[in-house]
């Protein structure tokens, strides 16, 4: 879970301030080896008024992503 903050407006990069978005992911992992596991897993991203400034064009609230990868101990 992560939760992005800001504590001042910043119209240059369409920011206000306060919270900003909330995003929750779950990843399935499983480990072949302990340094070899590929997952999959789902994102969901929450943007919020008081972090995006008003109005800003095209702009969706809700996000659902899926996320696929592989981690690699060397």
């Amino acid at each position: 879970m992560e939760v992005n903050l800001y504590s001042r407006a910043d119209p240059a990069r369409d920011l206000g301030s306060g919270v900003a978005n909330l995003e929750i992911g779950l990843r399935l992992r499983y480990e072949v080896r302990r340094e070899f596991a590929p997952y999959a897993g789902v994102v969901w991203l929450r943007r919020y008024g008081a972090g995006n400034i008003p109005g800003a064009a095209g702009s969706d609230q809700n996000e659902l992503s899926l996320a696929v990868g592989l981690r690699v101990w060397l």
